[in-house]
Formats: C-alpha cells, structure tokens, sequence
C-alpha cells in the first residue's frame, strides 16, 4: 500500500507540474495586455512600459513560471496584477463559498444516484423501471444554466421558499442564512450531476448481476432480487467510488456556472471576472487551485479504491 501510495503521489506531483506549465503558458497567448489595462488608454509607451517592468512582465516566460512555481512552493500563490492584493488570501474567503457548494452539490448527486439507480435495475423490465431510466437520461442532458433557471422560476419565484439569488454579507456567521443560499445553486448541479451518475448506478448493478457470486447465491435458495441486494449491491460501490472521483470535475465545472447564475462570491465567479480583466497571475493560480482540487480527489478515490479491491492490490503486488 505505501509503495503504491507513494507511486501515485508521485504521479500527483507531475500531474501538478505539466498543468502549471499548460496553464502559465497557454494564458500568455491570449490577447491583450494588463499593462496597457492599468496605464489606460491615454498613457504613453514609456508609461506601459514602467508598469510592464514593475509587474516583471518584462523578464522571460521561463524566469516568470519558475517565478511563479518557486512561490507557490514557499506558500506564495502571488498578488493580484490589478489591486496588489494576496490572491492566496482571496482564495481562501472565496473557497468558503465554493467548497460548501460542491460537497452540498455531491451529497445531493449521490441522494439521487444511489437509491433511484439500484432501484431502477431492481425494477428492470417494469414500467417503473423504464421510467426512470427514461427520466435521468432525460435529466442528464439538460445544460446545468437552464436547470438553474427552471429551479429559481419554481422554488424561488413561485414557491418564494427559497433565495434566487447572493450570498449573506455576514458569511458562515449567519450558517442558515449561508445554507439557504446555497440549496437553490447545489440542487442545480446536484440533480444533473445525479442524473448521469443514476445511469452509471444502474448499468453497474445490472452488470453485478450477471456476476457469477450472485448466480450462486441464487442457486443457494435466495430469489434473483434478495440475491443482488445482499450480495451485487455492495460490489456496486467499488465502481461508484470511482466514478464520483470523475463527477469532481463535472461538479467544479457546474459550480463556474451556477456562481454566475445565482450571483455566489466564490472561486468560479472570481476566475470569470479575472479573465475578462486579464489579472494572468490570480488567473493561473485560481485555475490550479481548481486543476489540484481534482487532482487529489482522484489520488485519493485511487488510494481508496487500491485499498478496497484486492484484486487491485494483487495486480500491484
């Protein structure tokens, strides 16, 4: 197990590594100039310059990367280009939004996915089973911004139970008001998100099945249906661990939508605006804070996942 674990650290940190380099890189070769953006556009070349020197813009790509890196190592994620101020600090006030959202967001998919999934393999064949298969597939296609819209129109507008929009000033200091917030946006991405991991749920328990251990459990006496539950159902979750570490990206990608749509102060919202004013250093930190997150999500659901399934651990050995 520690071997392995060190291995896939080790893949961790050159999958950290490639991404900085992506990162960096590719957002030098978008237009425009943050330079010209803070001199405005009455100021001379010499005044652009001065600024282009004093944000180092002037040095080598190379020299501004291994900059960039060396400061992330020593704790440093940089300052905003625009205001001076920590981006690392800013991080953090916003990850107060985005975090709780994507494990509310998860916690939701997972509601959905688990029961409604088994359930509609156990209902195969039925009218209540196709139903439902029908219903997430249906579900799973509609794009994240309308189903936020469809949701604010009822839950907000004609319901009135829940906020359409913001987050308290006050923050977590006021945790119901926080809570609230933040149902409208999670349910959003959650029922979505829950909707493709349902389908996955289904065909995994279907495909449990056909499994031998199951047909011998049913020729000790048990029916198909108690033979599943008892026995199918449980070697479903090594494949659900797995995919949930998939579903991260889709849920971190969701929440750059939703923060939009329902006006949330979290990291998506911020990397949205920070593009559009081209502040590059808070950009390609806030994209590898996001690119990390996933990448140790799925170190993790490895890890997990070698620990949990011997026969994983045998083909390591």
């Amino acid at each position: 197990m520690l071997r392995y674990a060190l291995t896939r650290g080790v893949l961790l940190i050159a999958g950290l590594l490639v991404s900085s380099a992506i990162i960096f890189f590719t957002l030098r070769v978008l237009p425009g100039d943050v330079a010209q953006l803070i001199a405005g556009t009455q100021a001379g070349p010499e005044q652009v310059e001065a600024i282009r020197r004093a944000l180092g813009l002037d040095k080598p790509l190379l020299t501004q990367y291994t900059d960039w890196i060396g400061g992330i190592l020593h704790g440093d994620l940089g300052t905003s280009q625009l205001s001076g101020a920590s981006v690392g600090a800013e991080l953090v006030e916003k990850a107060r939004v985005t975090w709780p959202l994507a494990l509310m967001s998860m916690t939701i998919a997972m509601l959905i996915a688990a029961p409604f999934g088994i359930l509609s393999a156990l209902l195969r064949g039925r009218a209540g089973g196709t139903a439902m298969s029908v219903g997430a597939q249906a579900v799973a296609a509609i794009p994240v911004i309308w189903a936020g819209m469809m949701l604010v129109v009822v839950f907000a507008h004609w319901l009135g139970w829940l906020p359409a929009q913001g987050f308290p000033r006050t923050g977590w200091s006021t945790p119901a008001k926080a809570f609230e917030s933040l149902l409208l946006p999670a349910m959003t991405i959650g029922i979505v998100e829950g909707a493709m991991l349902m389908r996955f749920v289904r065909s995994a328990t279907l495909q449990a099945a056909g499994q031998d251990f199951v047909r011998t459990a049913a020729a000790k006496g048990l029916t198909r249906r108690q033979a599943l539950v008892r026995h199918g159902i449980p070697a479903v979750g090594l494949s659900i661990v797995t995919v949930l570490g998939v579903q991260v990206a889709g849920i971190i990608v969701g929440s750059v939508v939703v923060e939009q749509l329902f006006t949330l102060p979290g990291i998506g919202r911020m990397l949205v605006a920070d593009v559009g004013t081209r502040d590059l250093v808070k950009v390609q930190s806030e994209l590898l804070v996001l690119t990390g997150f996933v990448l140790v999500i799925g170190f993790l659901v490895d890890l997990v996942h070698h620990a949990i399934d011997p026969r994983q651990r045998q083909e390591a050995d």
